[in-house]
C-alpha cells in the first residue's frame, strides 16, 4: 500500500505514520529525515539542499522530487509499500509525485488528511512546545536543591508564530484536498480523537 498522510501542525501526523506503518508493514518515508541524511552524507543531492537549509530557505521542488525519487526506488519501498509524510506541501508537488509514479510503475493508493479545528492545532503546539523547554532544562549551578529552571520560550514558540504556521498550512492545503478529492484519493480522518481511535478509523476507512 503506498500512502501520503496529510495535516497540520499539531495534528498528529508522524504519530500515525509510526503507528500506520507498523500495523501495515510498510516504510515511513519522511521528507525531514531524507534531507537530513542526504546533507549528513555529503551526496550531490544533499550538497544542493544544504545551501537552502543554511539560509533557512525552501528546497526547491525539482530537488525534493529527486529526492523522492532516489528513496522510491530503493528496494523497501518498491517491495512492501510506502507512507510519505512531509511530502506534498503543495498542490504543484502532489500533481508532480503523480508524474514520479506513473514513471516508476508505481500508484499512491489513498492521501489521509488528518483533520483537526484550528483552535486544537494551536494549543497542541503550545503543549509540545513548552514540553521541550522542560526537557531541555536545566539545573541552577550550585544549588543543592537541585531546582529545575526553565528557560524562557523560544521566538517560534510563540502563539503569533503558529497562528502564521497555521494560516499557511491551510493555504496550502485547501487545493491539496481539491487535488486528491477529485481523484477520489482522499480519506478525512477525524484527528481530534485520541491516537488510538484516529488509528482505527484510518484502519477502518483503509478496510483493514
Amino acid at each position: 500500500m503506498r500512502l501520503v498522510i496529510l495535516g497540520g501542525p499539531g495534528a498528529g501526523k508522524g504519530t500515525q505514520a509510526r503507528k500506520l506503518c507498523r500495523q501495515l508493514a510498510i516504510s515511513e518515508i519522511s521528507t525531514s529525515d531524507i534531507l537530513r541524511r542526504a546533507i549528513a552524507s555529503q551526496s550531490e543531492l544533499g550538497r544542493q539542499a544544504q545551501v537552502y537549509v543554511e539560509k533557512g530557505e525552501l528546497v526547491p521542488d525539482p530537488l525534493l522530487i529527486e529526492f523522492m525519487r532516489n528513496r522510491l526506488l530503493q528496494d523497501d519501498a518498491k517491495g512492501k509499500g510506502w507512507l510519505l509524510e512531509g511530502y506534498p506541501r503543495t498542490a504543484f508537488q502532489a500533481e508532480e509525485l503523480d508524474f514520479l509514479l506513473d514513471d516508476l510503475e508505481q500508484r499512491l493508493d489513498w492521501a489521509i488528511y488528518l483533520e483537526v479545528p484550528e483552535s486544537v492545532m494551536m494549543k497542541r503546539c503550545l503543549e509540545r512546545s513548552r514540553s521541550a523547554i522542560e526537557e531541555h532544562s536545566h539545573t541552577l549551578q550550585g544549588d543543592p536543591k537541585g531546582n529545575i529552571l526553565v528557560k524562557d520560550s523560544r521566538p517560534d514558540d510563540q502563539p503569533e508564530i503558529v497562528q502564521r504556521r497555521l494560516n499557511l498550512f491551510y493555504e496550502r492545503t485547501i487545493p491539496i484536498l481539491e487535488y486528491y478529492g477529485y481523484g477520489k484519493r482522499l480519506l478525512t480522518i477525524n484527528g481530534s480523537q485520541s491516537p488510538e481511535q484516529v488509528q482505527q478509523e484510518i484502519l477502518h476507512k483503509l478496510q483493514i
